[in-house]
């Protein structure tokens, strides 16, 4: 028997808020978890199953999150690399387990990534990874980022881009915090946090 990787801050790890039997979800729920399973997230997965108890914010947070992260006009390595980092700062199991072999696919390092699993800063990041490491750290810990960072993002990926990256970390944030609230676990077999945050 295989068993999930816990989520959550404390001794109690159980989820707090699992998915809803079948039986006892009314319609909207029912609409809601149907239109996961047939986009591309192909199921109700991760934030969606706390998310299931409010079916309408559900809806609208998955069509933000569709596009961020089919849509968006940042590079994939980007996209996965911010996420990865949303989702250390977060301590989120769920999004770290997701998100890091599809940034290692994406073109991300294990050395980046391993470094970034103990809360440290990469060492082997590209240029263009240093700078988005610094608009996520800056925006998640300073809720903004510096001159100097924002120029070197502008002129990485222009307008359009800042935006976009500004809007991912703080979608990813908001599902970490759900998940975090909720002790949704990560999938079994998956690559989990250790140690960092407790």
């Amino acid at each position: 028997m295989t068993t999930s990787i816990p989520q959550g801050f404390g001794a109690e790890t159980s989820e707090r808020l699992p998915l809803p039997l079948p039986d006892s979800m009314n319609d909207a729920q029912r609409a809601a978890g149907e239109a996961l399973i047939a986009g591309p997230r192909q199921g109700v997965k991760g934030p969606f199953i706390p998310l299931m108890r409010s079916p309408v914010l559900l809806e609208r947070l998955a069509g933000v999150g569709e596009y961020l992260r089919f849509e968006s006009t940042l590079p994939a390595n980007i996209n996965e690399f911010v996420m990865t980092v949303v989702a250390r700062e977060m301590g989120n199991q769920f999004e770290w387990a997701t998100h890091y072999p599809l940034a290692i696919r994406a073109g991300v390092s294990e050395e980046t990534l391993k470094d970034l699993a103990q809360g440290a800063r990469p060492r082997a990041m590209s240029d263009e990874e240093a700078d988005a490491w610094a608009f996520t750290f800056e925006l998640l810990h300073r809720h903004g980022v510096s001159d100097l960072t924002y120029d070197a993002a502008l002129g990485r990926w222009g307008e359009c881009g800042v935006v976009e990256m500004g809007a991912l970390v703080g979608y990813f944030a908001c599902v970490c915090w759900i998940m975090n609230i909720a002790r949704t676990p990560a999938p079994s077999g998956a690559t989990a946090l250790t140690g960092f945050p407790a």
